[in-house]
């Protein structure tokens, strides 16, 4: 089990988190929410990543809020600032798992996602980037100038990360010389989260077991 901590964002200023610990100098990775919030099922992800070796810490971007409403869930992600969250929360937060890991990668869902992305494009110090259904839009992060390997894992259903969103994803970054490894599952958004209507367990095995061979060859 982890515990939240403060830590600090290059502007100087706080943000919360979830913090799961594996050991100081073990690999560190940090886990981004969907657009539920910091709930409980992220914190779960986060604890099994520790308990898989990682150092994983969850940042709260929606500073404590947290629904289970759909409706209210798009509010809280619409009125997101996304650059903050990628250049100040999650910078901050790659910056203290670097004072205790070896390295440090990132990984999210849904938006989460589309922040991984974000993230690998624009925050340094990063060594690896695996998003999970989300792509970000070009404005906020060009995937051409994405530098670090990336392992993405998206549903064939899906109406919000569509399949022609990450077709276009995978051939901006390949045409910009570094070809993501893109795996494409015949299941629905969101089926990765184990509370979850769309929760595909066979995927979900599947998507873990790659991300696990990946995060042990990059970090």
């Amino acid at each position: 089990m982890g515990t939240m901590i403060d830590f600090k964002r290059p502007d100087g200023s706080t943000c919360k988190g979830y913090l799961a610990e594996a050991g100081k100098g073990k690999p560190g990775l940090i886990v981004i929410q969907e657009w539920w919030g910091l709930n409980d099922q992220i914190k779960r992800v986060a604890d099994r990543f520790a308990a898989a070796g990682y150092n994983a810490l969850a940042p709260d971007l929606y500073q404590g809020r947290v629904t289970q409403k759909p409706d209210e869930a798009n509010h809280l992600m619409s009125g997101l600032d996304f650059v903050g969250a990628s250049d100040q929360d999650i910078a901050g937060a790659v910056t203290y798992l670097a004072s205790i890991s070896r390295k440090v990668g990132v990984t999210g869902f849904c938006l989460g996602g589309a922040l991984t992305i974000a993230a690998c494009a624009r925050v340094p110090g990063i060594a690896c980037g695996v998003p999970y259904y989300g792509v970000p839009p070009v404005a906020l992060a060009d995937p051409a100038t994405i530098k670090v390997p990336i392992q993405g894992h998206f549903a064939n259903t899906d109406d919000w990360c569509t399949p022609q969103v990450v077709d276009e994803f995978e051939k901006a970054m390949t045409q910009a010389g570094n070809k993501p490894e893109v795996f494409r599952y015949d299941a629905a958004h969101a089926f990765f989260k184990e509370d979850g209507a769309a929760y595909n367990e066979a995927a979900a095995k599947k998507a873990w077991e790659r991300t696990m061979a990946f995060l042990g060859s990059h970090l």
